[in-house]
């Protein structure tokens, strides 16, 4: 959400902002709803107060036995224009609201105008891409080969956009989710959790999921929603409090499994592992002052940036255009991993800042020195699993297509160093 005091201080600066990502000004119409719903509570305010002078009135009346029938006639009338005015008042918070739950989060002034991917600056790029004396095979040729990654098994039980791992490549991913957690709790002081997979309405709401992206959540028939990522439980474990000051910053990381539909997405990635409905990710979150928040996104990107390191990996490190930016991002660096079998860059970590949004969204606050104020909130995957072990298959092959397994990871792999 946003915060109507900015909006009704400069109307035109917040029209400018949202302008960024293509969105039509809505500034002045909400004003103006703002000020009739203020004129409503205004009015209000002073109908309650000369309803509890009447019903002191029509007391006393009573009490020295005269006819209370005027004033009660009164009290009768200023009832139903007190319930008139309350639902005035509420029928235009409603409709405030609903804008405003549409609109998304305003860019920092960092991020760079854009239209779409095409136009994200690339940062900087570590490791260099890999040259084969062969042509490099995709990842689902190389699990398939290797009798390690079994689609239509899956789809036969679970229909389309599944996978199943088998062996050394289901050990390998295990090896991978293990190998991050290790690095970022160790590391960067990130506290381990186990989430829930099923959330409620209010927490899907809190981090900007709803009501935007419902259609590309799962919804159970008991009125949860399986988890679109991890950064849905572990943001929404300060919601509705007031933290001490003491308290910040929270580094919260979990292992878990995703839920996404991917309505929409028909004909793209069809083959192999890259668009699952399913899928595991090592999520990271960070809760913090505000004033911290910009240091606290390097910080947690250059978490994500260094497990790629340790693995070997080339990547790059994007910001994304205001074009591209998410829906509750205020900023965002997506972490890109070469593919050689694609001979593309593909993302495995999108590191974003929503600032206050998420904050005002779920009534996440901190007792500040000035008061009580909003958090700021920033969430970044550390790594998606399945897509960093894509990059891994597909740099790390040979041309009889086996997988050299990179030294971090063979402590958990029990010693081994290939596979096939």
């Amino acid at each position: 959400m946003h915060d109507l005091k900015i909006l009704r201080a400069d109307p035109d600066a917040f029209d400018a902002a949202l302008s960024r990502r293509g969105i039509a000004p809505v500034a002045q119409s909400l004003v103006q709803e703002d000020e009739m719903r203020r004129a409503a509570l205004a009015e209000l305010q002073k109908a309650q107060s000369e309803r509890k002078i009447i019903a002191r009135d029509i007391g006393q009346a009573k009490r020295q036995g005269q006819d209370s029938a005027e004033l009660e006639a009164k009290a009768i009338a200023l009832r139903d224009h007190i319930a008139t005015l309350e639902a005035r008042a509420n029928t235009l918070q409603e409709a405030i609201d609903n804008v405003l739950k549409t609109l998304p989060n305003r860019l920092d002034d960092s991020v760079p105008d854009g239209r779409d991917e095409s136009e994200n600056l690339v940062i900087h790029q570590k490791g260099e891409v890999p040259k084969f004396t062969f042509t490099p095979k995709q990842h689902f040729e190389l699990g398939e080969a290797l009798g390690t990654m079994d689609f239509p098994t899956a789809t036969k039980i679970s229909g389309a956009r599944f996978v199943m791992l088998r062996g050394a490549l289901a050990r390998l991913e295990r090896a991978l989710g293990q190998f991050m957690l290790d690095t970022h709790t160790q590391d960067f002081g990130y506290e381990e959790t186990t989430v829930p997979l099923l959330v409620n309405d209010a927490a899907m709401y809190g981090t900007d999921k709803l009501p935007k992206f419902a259609e590309d959540s799962f919804h159970t028939e008991d009125g949860r929603w399986l988890i679109p990522t991890g950064e849905v439980p572990l943001t929404a474990t300060v919601m509705g409090e007031m933290l001490s000051a003491n308290m910040l910053p929270k580094r919260l990381t979990t292992l878990s499994s995703c839920f996404r539909s991917e309505a929409g997405s028909a004909g793209r990635d069809v083959r192999g592992m890259l668009r699952q409905h399913q899928f595991t990710k090592c999520e990271l979150v960070s809760i913090v002052k505000p004033e911290e928040s910009e240091a606290e996104h390097e910080r947690m990107t250059r978490a994500a940036e260094t497990v790629l390191e340790r693995l070997g990996l080339p990547f790059r490190r994007v910001l994304l255009c205001a074009g591209d930016t998410g829906f509750g991002a205020a900023k965002t660096y997506d972490l890109e991993a070469w593919l050689p079998g694609q001979n593309a860059w593909r993302e495995v970590s999108s590191c974003s800042n929503t600032k206050d949004f998420q904050a005002r969204r779920m009534n996440a606050r901190y007792r500040a020195e000035t008061g009580p104020a909003f958090v700021h909130t920033l969430n970044g995957s550390g790594l998606a699993v399945g897509r960093v072990m894509i990059a891994l298959m597909e740099v790390y092959q040979n041309e009889e297509g086996q997988v050299t397994i990179p030294e971090p990871l063979r402590p958990y792999m029990g010693g081994l160093e290939i596979i096939g």
